[in-house]
Parts: structure tokens; sequence; C-alpha cells
């Protein structure tokens, strides 16, 4: 019985010898089709599902499978293409919908500022309780000089002055650091041996 007698007859073992002998061939076809590996392997499976289905339609008599084989790969590759452009158009058509937020940056930006409001508890935590009442009014509440006054019963001047002190103190906080000084033949912070 010849190969394709035994492949139109459902052998399995004959069609097995037909993908190990073609599907390179097949593969490569569907590849300059497709233009991209992971579709042209698409195609490439489809085409072998395809001609087990259509075994029975093999001549007995004839050469080599491998133009039929190309020829169905051609097909199914023609298929894939028009099948992905119904579904761009598909989707081209439906309603638009609004962009997902990226929590990522969100959560930056809150541990950013929890960073932010301890530092600025920590240095309000510096200012002496007055000078904190001062500030809480003035800078953080929006209240003028007398209104501040009033509320804490004090003078206009004192809050004034608290109010200058708290700002100096709060000044020098916000500054940077010093940066140490080099000494001739230091050469910078020891790193850590990492095991």
């Amino acid at each position: 019985m010849s190969t394709r007698a035994r492949i139109r007859a459902g052998d399995k073992a004959a069609f097995a010898q037909l993908f190990d002998d073609y599907a390179k061939a097949v593969y490569n076809h569907a590849f300059r089709l497709t233009a991209n590996w992971s579709a042209a392997e698409d195609v490439m499976a489809l085409t072998f599902l395809e001609a087990w289905r259509l075994r029975g339609r093999i001549d007995i008599e004839g050469g080599s499978l491998r133009p039929w084989l190309l020829g169905i790969a051609t097909n199914v590759a023609r298929n894939a293409r028009r099948a992905a452009r119904r579904h761009d158009d598909a989707l081209a058509r439906m309603p638009r919908g609004e962009a997902v937020p990226d929590f990522a940056d969100e959560i930056v930006g809150r541990i950013d500022d929890a960073e932010r409001l301890a530092a600025v508890r920590a240095a309000y935590g510096s200012l002496r309780r007055q000078e904190q009442d001062v500030f809480a009014l003035c800078v953080w509440s929006g209240l003028g000089y007398a209104e501040a006054a009033e509320a804490l019963g004090i003078p206009v001047g004192t809050v004034r002055s608290r109010l200058s002190r708290a700002r100096q103190k709060l000044g020098r906080l916000a500054e940077p650091p010093p940066a140490p000084r080099q000494v001739v033949g230091d050469k910078g912070p020891a790193k850590e041996e990492i095991r």
C-alpha cells in the first residue's frame, strides 16, 4: 500500500511520517506568509490538523504531498489573517473604556507622602509648644497675626516673634546636612560585604 493510500485510510504512523517529512517546509512557508514565528507555528499546526481532516481527498496516485500541504497552509494563513482583521474591526467598533490607572505610581506617591509627613511631624515636634500653636494657626490654618493673637489670647507682637522663631528652626531642619569632608587617603564609606 502506498504512503498516500495509507494516509488516506487514516494510518496514524504514515501521517506521523508525513509530519516529520514536511513540518519544517510548512513552517518555513507559513513564516514567509505571516512574518511572525508564533503565527507560523499556529499555521503549521492548523495545516496538519486540516490535512488530517481532508485526508480522504488525497489521490492515491501521485508524487510528493508537499504541494498539497503548502496549499493547505496558504489557505490556513489567509483564514487566520481574515479572522485577525475581523477581530480588529470588532474591537475598533467597541466603545473605548477609560484607561486603568497605574496603582503603583499612586502607592509610591503615598509612601513618599507618608515619609514627608513623618519628617514634617518630627520637625513640628521639635518646636516649643507655644511655637507649635502659632505655627499651626498661622501657617496651617491660614489665620492672620491678629486672628492668631485673638485665638491664643496673646499680643500680636508675640505671635510674630514666635512664628519667626518657628520658621527659623524649621528652615534649619529643611537644609540638607553638610557633606562629610573626605580626609586625604580616605576612600569613602566602607562597603558592606554581601554574603
